[in-house]
């Protein structure tokens, strides 16, 4: 079972695109004119885009430095996450009700590399429903369908057992996330909690599509094989 972040457990109201204004500024030494697109993407692409966007030569050693400051970055300012963001409703009671499952195993598969992950989900007090150790992150690759490979290796090599696409679950919010399901073999539950309406997510292909997490009956079912209960 895996869960995006953004847009999907919590909004943080902005602040992301402000953060990585601020490293860029203070790595490069002037204002980014432009910023990519960021739903869906991962950090190691938002990054890469950012820097090209703005006539930066890209490196792997600026990358990884800029992924070291952004993760600071966010841990320096880990209480404007709760007081200018807010948890999506719904999130916390179907983590909760999945994480009291014995047949759940519980990640989050996210463009946000892990430290900023676990800083995110900590803040807001959701990082117990969750194990770190399984999920896939935004450094992990590029695009995200290859971040499905990664949480599937990881949760075999803890529970030593496969777990396939009929087993493996995503849940998002953008048709990046239906895409990174489909190509990297899991089924997907994708929610219109942000800039994308259902009909765009049903279009991308969404097996199933629900307005938002509230109704904590009706998530359990769409992610749940059927007769699981």
């Amino acid at each position: 079972m895996l869960w995006d972040i953004d847009h999907t457990l919590i909004d943080i109201a902005g602040l992301s695109r402000e953060i990585y204004g601020a490293v860029f500024r203070d790595l490069v030494g002037r204002p980014a004119e432009r910023f990519p697109d960021m739903a869906g993407r991962t950090d190691r692409s938002i990054i890469t885009a950012l820097l090209e966007l703005n006539g930066v030569p890209v490196t792997g050693d600026l990358v990884e430095t800029f992924a070291d400051a952004l993760a600071k970055a966010y841990e320096d300012r880990r209480d404007e996450l709760t007081a200018r963001g807010r948890e999506l409703p719904g999130g916390r009671a179907a983590l909760a009700a999945l994480a009291g499952r014995p047949d759940v195993a519980q990640s989050v598969l996210t463009g946000n590399m892990k430290p900023i992950a676990i800083c995110k989900l900590t803040a807001f007090g959701l990082h117990g429903y969750v194990d770190f150790d399984i999920g896939a992150y935004g450094l992990d690759g590029l695009e995200r369908p290859s971040l499905v490979a990664f949480a599937r290796e990881r949760a075999k090599a803890k529970f030593g057992r496969t777990f396939g696409p009929q087993d493996t679950v995503l849940v998002g919010d953008t048709p990046r996330d239906v895409q990174a399901g489909h190509e990297g073999g899991a089924r997907v539950v994708a929610v219109a909690t942000g800039r994308s309406d259902a009909a765009t997510l049903r279009a991308a292909g969404a097996e199933i599509v629900l307005p938002d997490l509230a109704d904590t009956a009706a998530v359990i079912r769409a992610i749940l094989p059927a007769g699981t209960g």
